[in-house]
């Protein structure tokens, strides 16, 4: 199993959201990151005071998907968030140990795909 962390633009996150759907990965944990690179920052308004941020605004997409789907990913996330222009982002690959689904003991595999809804229980 392989964890993808991408850390790309706010304003691609449906993009990248849509490609990683368009491949059949429909689960991903999305997080609001900042971080600065060789731009050291950028001009923010914030509650009426204006300056400059040590830190650029980001999202921070996680998925953990089995090692044959990886190349599919990776350029899924590339394809949704390249522009073209500094500060696209970055992808981080990890290898992950062991997957297990709270609800249900469903480990590896089982675990990452998403579940099936056919029949909701009234528990």
């Amino acid at each position: 199993m392989k964890q993808l962390s991408a850390i790309i633009r706010p304003f691609k996150l449906d993009d990248v959201s849509g490609a990683l759907a368009g491949i059949g990965i429909q689960g991903m944990a999305v997080t609001k990151a900042a971080g600065f690179d060789q731009r050291k920052g950028c001009f923010e308004n914030h509650r009426n005071h204006e300056g400059v941020s040590d830190f650029i605004p980001r999202i921070k997409i996680e998925v953990v998907i089995s090692e044959e789907r990886l190349e599919d990913a990776l350029a899924a996330v590339i394809r949704g968030a390249r522009t073209g222009r500094m500060g696209d982002g970055k992808i981080f690959v990890m290898e992950v140990s062991e997957v297990i689904r709270i609800r249900t003991g469903e480990v590896g595999d089982e675990a990452c795909s998403p579940p099936f809804y056919g029949e909701l229980s009234a528990s």
